[in-house]
């Protein structure tokens, strides 16, 4: 498969402590590069959600895309991610419809259950029962952005009379939900409108549509590429951003090591040395030219529409801008 391809960026808002500054520049600084990706054509920009992290990992994603929606007027906004099982249906519904207004029907939300106990022991939930939350939540969910008036009681919700006033003019917003074993996929295939992960699971993800009816002709795919940047000069880029990604990699270790239980242990996503990582190749770093011929291998794996980037926290602006205008100029033009 090739064709159009939609290209964004992550951004965390982290200030790590190497680079730390006033949050207040920091938060007005990344909403002055999304203004400006923006307007080199990228097409997304998204904001996760974690809690409990020292370096100010964005906790907030909703109130943070509002801020977006006042300063974009094309490109899609959304989650990516948001860990659902953390809200309330109702709350929730009535905060993305009005987000859903203010963007003029450009918001979209990827949604998982997260991987971190500990969030789930800060906000006083059973971290074991997230899967089974989630299903009910999204479950509530639907019905509202349908226009229903919900009455509800499950394990984790009940509802009288709820209903979402105002919904913006097309109710619904798109859902990518994210996760990887088959239980994760059944869900997707259910309840989402497409998948947020990776384009190996595009034969399982198939599979699932079509046990749930669904034509996998109309699979939407999200894929994330956090740690790939194009460059000109790949060692140089290499020698600049490792230390920014080097960060991130630690910090995303660290969490995933904190309960070897669920699995998530990954030994590629181990806290490293500076050194190390640079070894590791986990920072893909890609020519023009290599970057065209891996975006249309990953289409051919699987039918994937949009791809998302990382800001490294710590960057400064400027340069991160520098490799966006070189992405822009060398690699969306090949997929639009």
């Amino acid at each position: 498969m090739t064709g159009k391809l939609s290209f964004g960026y992550l951004y965390d808002f982290r200030n790590p402590a190497s680079w730390h500054r006033p949050p207040e520049a920091l938060y007005a600084e990344t909403l002055d590069v999304i203004a400006e990706t923006e307007a080199l054509g990228f097409d997304g920009a998204f904001v996760p959600e974690h809690h409990l992290a020292e370096d100010g990992y964005m906790p907030s994603p909703l109130v943070t895309l509002a801020a977006l929606a006042a300063r974009t007027k094309r490109m899609r906004l959304g989650t990516g991610i948001a860990l659902g099982p953390l809200y309330e249906p109702l709350r929730f519904a009535e905060d993305c419809a009005v987000l859903d207004i203010l963007t003029g029907g450009r918001l979209q939300l990827g949604l998982a259950i997260g991987y971190r106990a500990r969030e789930y022991a800060a906000h006083g939930l059973d971290f074991t029962k997230r899967g089974a939350r989630f299903d009910e939540f999204l479950s509530v969910l639907r019905r509202l952005w349908g226009g229903e008036t919900v009455d509800f009681e499950g394990r984790f919700f009940t509802l009288t009379g709820a209903k979402v006033s105002p919904l913006s003019s097309r109710g619904h917003i798109p859902l990518y939900i994210g996760g990887f074993a088959p239980k994760a996929m059944e869900r997707v295939a259910r309840h989402g409108d497409g998948y947020f992960g990776n384009a190996e699971i595009w034969p399982l993800y198939r599979d699932k549509l079509v046990a749930e009816g669904k034509d996998p002709a109309d699979a939407r795919i999200w894929i994330q590429g956090l740690m790939l940047v194009v460059a000109e000069d790949k060692a140089a880029a290499l020698d600049e951003l490792a230390p920014y990604f080097h960060h991130v990699n630690n910090s995303y270790g660290a969490w995933m090591a904190e309960d070897k239980s669920i699995g998530l242990d990954d030994p590629a996503i181990q806290p490293m040395s500076l050194d190390a990582f640079k070894a590791s190749g986990i920072l893909q770093i890609l020519t023009p030219d290599e970057a065209v011929a891996h975006f249309r291998r990953l289409q051919d794996k699987a039918p994937v529409e949009q791809f998302t980037m990382m800001m490294p926290p710590g960057l400064p602006a400027e340069r991160f801008l520098a490799y966006a205008k070189l992405f822009a100029r060398e690699v969306i033009p090949h997929f639009q």
